[in-house]
């Protein structure tokens, strides 16, 4: 009997994985890719003999598959995947391919805002009780890859809205929707409802057996929650209890009532209300899978924080620099601007993604003493913040943008690089651009 040839478009970290995966399960596979391939993952491919192509899609080849991973980055309204859609062949993602060759719990992770920090928090907690957890998706390795090569009892998975789109089967035992607000919209028609949509099926497939971490303060969340008939068990968190939260704050102290445990605030590690959020939704998320209480206070005492979120790079000249790099929407710099308590420089700028500045011109007013736009096309930002903040300066380097910052700003000040937008323009990744902010903070 012919063996099922399965295809993989996109051969980066999950594309990879699911190829190793695929060709340990007795698949042909074949993997494309219409960019080069990264050195470190052509070598994966040829020493495990998966053939493969770069810098373009063999559609002969691609339309005889029997099934399709896609990469998260390919829209799907590409002319290939409708093409794959005309011929009825399932196109699929990673972690729903993976999910099938694995029986370990899953605890996956969405939201607009704070998915890495509560992604990154719960499996520090998991660590911290001895389990065996692998942690993947948007963060850590592919879990297809963890799939093929380990055994783990339990996944920590932060899942984005365009890995939800193509999951149909895969079931979180723990979901956890932090919030929902207008991000990645140029991806979604413009269309917020569709957006929405997408996130919310972080709890499909769920059974009265499984569990539903949400926050009680977001609109979107509360008003989609009535509209479903969701059949796993409601955990909400929020600052009161006045919707039956199982997470709140009393006093000075955070409450997780299902453990019966208080713990004052100034002794969590991570600071600022959207903090506090992540504390509540991985404290309940450890409760759920009946981590020990003391282990769950010990960890959410002394966690680290995760790189590119809020993290501080230097004091320069009694000026701090703070690197938010992975404020990749309005949202998530608004957040960032509420933590701030002395005058800011505030970093903008790269590839808009239908942002609305609304949500933060206030802040803007309030806190932001300096604006650096730093972008390929600053236009949107010039429209919408000239004459609202006194200084306001273009950069088209990350050299050149923490020099104006620098310029901008006095002792006693802050520099934030909280972008609102896709580093695309100028950067590889967040990653690189905040590497780069906090090597030429170093540099200064």
């Amino acid at each position: 009997m012919k063996a099922k040839l399965l295809v993989v478009l996109g051969a980066g970290e999950s594309g990879v994985g699911s190829a190793i995966l695929a060709k340990k399960k007795g698949y042909d596979v074949f993997v494309s890719d219409m960019s080069t391939i990264k050195d470190q993952y052509r070598k994966i491919l040829e020493e495990n003999g998966i053939d493969y192509e770069e810098k373009q899609h063999t559609e002969s080849k691609i339309l005889s598959a029997t099934e399709v991973v896609k990469s998260p980055g390919i829209p799907n309204d590409a002319p290939m995947i409708k093409k794959l859609e005309e011929k009825h062949i399932p196109v699929i993602s990673e972690i729903e391919f993976a999910g099938r060759y694995t029986n370990a719990k899953m605890i996956c992770i969405t939201g607009s805002n704070g998915k890495t920090t509560t992604t990154s928090l719960i499996y520090y907690i998991l660590k911290n009780a001895g389990l065996n957890v692998g942690l993947a998706g948007n963060i850590g390795k592919s879990l297809a890859l963890q799939v093929a090569n380990e055994n783990f009892d339990y996944y920590v998975i932060e899942l984005s809205s365009f890995q939800l789109d193509n999951m149909y089967e895969f079931k979180a035992d723990v979901a956890i929707l932090m919030n929902i607000t207008p991000d990645h919209l140029d991806r979604y028609d413009h269309c917020m409802q569709n957006y929405v949509d997408s996130k919310m099926r972080i709890v499909q497939n769920q059974t009265e057996n499984d569990v539903f971490i949400y926050w009680t303060g977001d609109p979107i969340v509360t008003k989609e929650i009535e509209k479903r008939n969701i059949k796993s068990k409601l955990c909400p968190f929020g600052l009161t209890n006045e919707r039956n939260e199982k997470a709140f704050v009393k006093g000075d102290n955070l409450v997780l009532e299902n453990l019966n445990l208080e713990m004052a605030l100034n002794n969590l590690a991570l600071k600022g209300t959207h903090n506090l959020y992540n504390s509540m939704a991985a404290g309940l998320a450890a409760a759920e899978i009946k981590i020990e209480k003391e282990v769950i206070r010990r960890s959410l005492a002394t966690f680290q924080g995760v790189e590119h979120r809020l993290e501080p790079v230097a004091k320069v000249r009694n000026i701090m620099f703070i690197n938010d790099s992975k404020a990749t929407n309005v949202n998530s710099c608004w957040y960032a601007l509420e933590s701030m308590t002395t005058p800011t420089v505030l970093i903008l700028g790269g590839k808009d993604k239908g942002n609305d500045y609304t949500e933060i011109e206030e802040l803007v007013k309030n806190k932001v003493k300096a604006l650096v736009f730093l972008g390929v096309d600053n236009t949107k930002l010039h429209a919408f913040f000239d004459g609202k903040v006194e200084n306001i300066a273009d950069a088209s380097s990350m050299k050149e943008a923490v020099q104006k910052s620098y310029q901008f700003a006095s002792q006693g000040d802050t520099v934030l690089l909280s972008p609102c937008c896709a580093s695309f323009d100028l950067f590889k990744s967040y990653e690189d651009r905040g590497k780069q902010f906090k090597d030429e903070v170093r540099s200064l």
